[in-house]
């Protein structure tokens, strides 16, 4: 049968739709996934088309996957990152949702907490254990989306569930019945995506829940997760690794709207932002983040991240505040006890600190030759730099304007006086066998005794 495709404006072929194959033994990928070797990237030079939805937005899970690999958020620490997300997030609410736990009373203190600010977004979502007395209890807390956990490769079908293809199926889809029959909007975390067998259960898993969905009349979210960070962007890959050709098979063969598609990925291969953002460009309307990307094992695709991607693939910002990113920084650090490494992007101490001289003489001339964007703009953070034996005069001239905040004809340059006497200072310690940098207070200190206490810091 022809029909017009809705996406694509054209006649296409929607008469095949894929089985279920139920084998008796378990489809491991070994050819790819060899337990003893590096994992393969197999190519199958198929193209898929790029397809970016006409609204993208990002979902969190910092107080669900991302709380199972720290100590556990209070519920009021839990309130105050709401609310700052919120304001990051923007009045147009480009953070849609966050999901929380609900097992135990400090879970449910703090969705209430949340709650009870009124905010519109993000939206508070929950995460269960697949149960009626559960979708009961989401239910009575007024919440009207959960997600539910509903593992599809064999990894986890035989090995960890001891099941078949065909079992699964029937506990899965009995499962989001139940959801159904409670009224509540099911969220489906398609866990270990990336080595299921694509064809073989996940499209024919999918088309069942379409079909249940559009007899029950209330949606289903389906969530593709990269439980292991397999995932990888490049076009022409094969599946069951190829992010475009699972974003498009579950489009294009179960017919999954891309408001309905969410892409969670983990950063074990250094791949969770570009497999988000390639997840975006093919036709996922969402990407489920966490926090300075906390989350199991190597964490999941940080939110601040994405934050400047949607910017960068959308031109601009759509309301977000990206200086709430240095707010939630410090929150963690300081609240929190959190240590963020120091070269982290965007948050971390030292992202957009040099403490070459070669730089530092750039940053003297033009910030922008050596900075990747106005960080004092975007992100409250301007651009520093830490001064050492390597820093040169320039280094030093740079940290004295910026830490002093001299302006205009206040500044020095690595010709002043001031500059040559501190760098030969400096180049003495590291003579004696210093190893370390400078501390700011030893540079105020110093510079003190050299300027007779004049130099003051500019407000």
């Amino acid at each position: 049968m022809l029909e017009i495709s809705r996406k694509t404006n054209l006649l296409e072929q929607k008469n095949y739709r894929y089985s279920l194959q139920d084998i008796p033994d378990p489809n491991l990928y070994r050819d790819i996934y060899n337990y003893e070797t590096v994992p393969m990237i197999p190519f199958n030079h198929r193209r898929v088309p790029m397809n970016m939805p006409e609204e993208i937005w990002i979902t969190d899970t910092s107080f669900r996957d991302g709380q199972q690999s720290v100590d556990p958020y209070t519920p009021k620490q839990i309130e105050d990152l709401f609310k700052l997300m919120s304001k990051l997030g923007g009045p147009y609410g480009i953070i849609r949702q966050t999901e929380f736990f609900i097992y135990s009373e400090r879970d449910r203190e703090a969705v209430a907490r949340c709650k009870d600010l009124g905010l519109q977004f993000p939206e508070i979502t929950t995460w269960i254990r697949a149960s009626r007395e559960d979708f009961k209890l989401v239910k009575d807390l007024g919440i009207r989306e959960t997600g539910i956990l509903v593992s599809c490769s064999d990894y986890h079908i035989f090995k960890k569930m001891k099941m078949t293809r065909s079992q699964v199926m029937k506990k899965y889809l009995a499962t989001v019945a139940d959801a159904f029959e409670a009224g509540v909007m099911p969220r489906c975390h398609l866990e270990d995506i990336t080595r299921a067998d694509f064809y073989g259960f996940v499209v024919p898993f999918v088309n069942e829940l379409m079909k249940m969905s559009q007899d029950a009349g209330i949606p289903v979210r389906i969530r593709a997760c990269d439980t292991m960070g397999y995932g990888v962007p490049y076009t022409e890959v094969a599946l069951p690794r190829s992010v475009p050709g699972i974003i498009y098979g579950l489009q294009h063969y179960a017919d999954v709207e891309s408001e309905l598609l969410e892409w969670h990925g983990h950063n074990d291969f250094y791949k969770a932002v570009a497999n988000a953002s390639t997840a975006w460009l093919y036709g996922a309307s969402a990407v489920n983040c966490s926090l300075l990307g906390i989350g199991e094992r190597t964490g999941n695709i940080p939110l601040e991240a994405m934050v400047f991607e949607y910017a960068s693939l959308r031109g601009s910002l759509d309301g977000m505040d990206p200086t709430v990113i240095t707010e939630i920084a410090r929150y963690f650090q300081e609240e929190m006890g959190y240590n963020i490494p120091p070269m982290t992007p965007f948050v971390g101490s030292a992202f957009n600190m040099t403490r070459a001289g070669i730089h530092a003489d750039g940053l003297l001339k033009d910030e922008e030759i050596y900075n990747i964007f106005d960080t004092n703009k975007l992100l409250n953070r301007p651009v520093s730099v830490m001064i050492s034996n390597t820093s040169g005069l320039a280094g030093i001239a740079y940290w004295i304007n910026q830490h002093y905040n001299l302006k205009g004809d206040q500044q020095v340059s690595k010709k002043d006086q001031l500059v040559l006497d501190l760098k030969a200072w400096i180049d003495e310690l590291y003579a004696a066998g210093r190893t370390t940098s400078l501390s700011n207070k030893e540079l105020e200190k110093k510079i003190g005794q050299l300027t007779g206490g004049n130099l003051k810091v500019n407000k």
